[in-house]
């Protein structure tokens, strides 16, 4: 392998991605992270603590919280931000140019892995330099030591990004995790790794934290305090009283912890390497399985009569009736709205649900007849959830499908922009109903008027989020990775994430977001997609 190669490989990608709007939205992110991750000296937030007490805002507290804090946000968002590099070279067909070269599969997938790598540690960048300028913002502690503030980066969240790099592309590589599926499933893996990875039971070390809490205990001990007054938390925690501080001097890893951090990045180098072994490398000569591709013949001039009416054939762009920045120029002919608009919302919906399985369909259908058939109380309330996490890889489509199909020349001459995103938006909200419309009969025949407030409310706010989600990044995944743990949060019952209306009081009212304010918020994103699309003309 030769690394000359490799790194020009790797750095080439990694400048591609970073001209991208995405990658400005994922800096920003990281930014809101290192602020939260050293909130202010009396708030009553926190993201790690130990019991009632937390590290003085020191170089080694500052960069050892913000360091831990963007692991578990590596992990799960870092991992959406560089899960496209293969289905990217395969929409754009460079993955052809690249199977007609003598470039082996092993340095293809090196490459790759190295660019995810370097986008992950370029976020790791912008964090150490967010958690320096919190440090002297807040004031507690403005002696920078640099080594304090940057080991935990090494030790602690470099790993975990040769980790998520690494995990992106076996999910690209492997069946069934290249689909949508795997983005779901994803987020669950990331649970159990970031429960399991705190244990002192973790193999190899999991993510450093019992080392860490470790150290933090022994440096309270010598200092007299007591460390029996609570555990160690790590993640966004509410809390009654602000935290009493203390000197931490900061975190000294051992020979074996470095050892354990070395074989952590071992793991990672083997699992993105392992799919060379059934990876063609785009190669149609060898039977690849799990990147079919469909090969497209030349379009001639028999199939040119039989194309569908009203779609503009070669005949038409070669005599110039077809603008490849305008779209066909076509006289536009209207029709009558009561017309049009219900067959606009129908075509809509045809669209969006096209091509699902007919297993999907059956497991929905299964999941309503459970609803209607339990007799369990308050059994709506249950299911509602379930049946609302089995559409996301649907409603994701919303606002993608025009971009990923690449059909955006045709709607670029549309007349009108704003039914077609309204007619849209509907669509999503039929599936919504449909799918969670059980529940809903249940309810009001129950007369749980305040669960089917959250429920026409939460009707209304997903496909709202799913298009502006959509219209926005131009792809499934943020959906995906921003809904799932949303939905998962609500569905456990935290207040401020519970739009579906779960969590209840005695007296039946709801204790989560309140239905006004989330069929409020509903709107107003599918306001901003309204104004978005008729500023920004849809273009190839």
């Amino acid at each position: 392998m030769n690394p000359a190669l490799l790194i020009t490989l790797s750095v080439g990608d990694f400048r591609d991605r970073v001209r991208r709007p995405a990658y400005a939205v994922t800096l920003l992110a990281a930014i809101l992270l290192g602020y939260v991750a050293v909130p202010a000296a009396d708030s009553h937030w926190a993201i790690m603590q130990l019991g009632p007490y937390r590290g003085l805002y020191n170089s080694a507290y500052v960069g050892m919280a913000t360091a831990l804090a963007s692991t578990l946000w590596l992990l799960l968002g870092g991992f959406y931000v560089v899960r496209n590099t293969i289905a990217r070279d395969e929409s754009t067909n460079v993955g052809q140019l690249l199977a007609a070269t003598p470039l082996r599969t092993t340095a293809y997938l090196a490459a790759k892995f190295l660019s995810n790598v370097l986008v992950l540690s370029s976020m790791l960048v912008v964090l150490a330099v967010t958690a320096l300028v919190m440090q002297l913002a807040r004031g507690e502690s403005t002696s920078v030591d640099p080594v304090a503030l940057l080991t935990p980066f090494a030790v602690m969240a470099f790993p975990a990004v040769v980790l998520t790099a690494s995990a992106a592309l076996f999910f690209e590589l492997t069946p069934l995790l290249r689909t949508g599926m795997g983005n779901v499933l994803w987020f669950f893996c990331w649970m159990v790794a970031a429960l399991a990875g705190q244990s002192p039971a973790a193999p190899l070390g999991g993510l450093g934290v019992p080392a860490v809490v470790e150290s933090i205990g022994a440096e309270m001990l010598w200092r007299g305090l007591d460390v029996t007054g609570g555990e160690f938390s790590l993640g966004l925690t509410y809390l009654d009283e602000p935290l009493v501080p203390f000197e931490w001097l900061g975190f000294t890893p051992s020979a074996e912890f470095l050892l354990t951090r070395l074989a952590l990045i071992g793991v990672g180098v083997a699992v993105a390497l392992l799919p060379v072994l059934w990876f063609g490398r785009f190669d149609p000569a060898r039977v690849n399985r799990f990147l079919p591709r469909r090969p497209v013949a030349p379009a001639t001039w028999e199939q040119d009569e039989h194309r569908a009416p009203g779609v503009p054939g070669i005949a038409a762009m070669e005599s110039g009736a077809f603008s490849a920045r305008g779209g066909p120029r076509t006289e536009v002919v209207r029709g009558g709205r009561l017309v049009v608009f219900p067959r606009l919302v129908s075509g809509e919906l045809r669209i969006l649900v096209q091509g699902v399985s007919k297993w999907w369909w059956a497991g929905a259908g299964f999941g309503i007849m459970l609803t209607f058939a339990a007799t369990t109380p308050g059994i709506s309330r249950l299911m509602l959830p379930l049946a609302w996490i089995w559409p996301v890889l649907v409603w994701s489509r919303l606002g993608t499908q025009r971009h990923e199909s690449g059909v955006q020349a045709l709607l670029g001459p549309y007349p009108a922009v704003r039914p077609r995103v309204v007619a849209e938006w509907i669509a999503g909200v039929l599936l919504t109903a449909g799918i969670g419309g059980a529940a809903a009969v249940r309810m009001a025949w129950a007369g749980d008027l305040a669960g089917l407030t959250s429920w026409g409310a939460a009707a209304l706010f997903i496909p709202s989020l799913a298009l502006l989600l959509g219209s926005l990044s131009r792809t499934h995944r943020v959906f995906q990775a921003v809904y799932v743990p949303l939905w998962y949060g609500g569905f456990s019952g935290l207040p401020m994430l519970d739009f579906m209306g779960m969590l209840r009081g005695h007296d039946g009212t709801v204790l989560g977001l309140p239905p006004g304010a989330v069929a409020m918020a509903g709107v107003v994103m599918l306001v901003v997609v309204l104004l978005l699309a008729a500023r920004r003309p849809l273009r190839v």
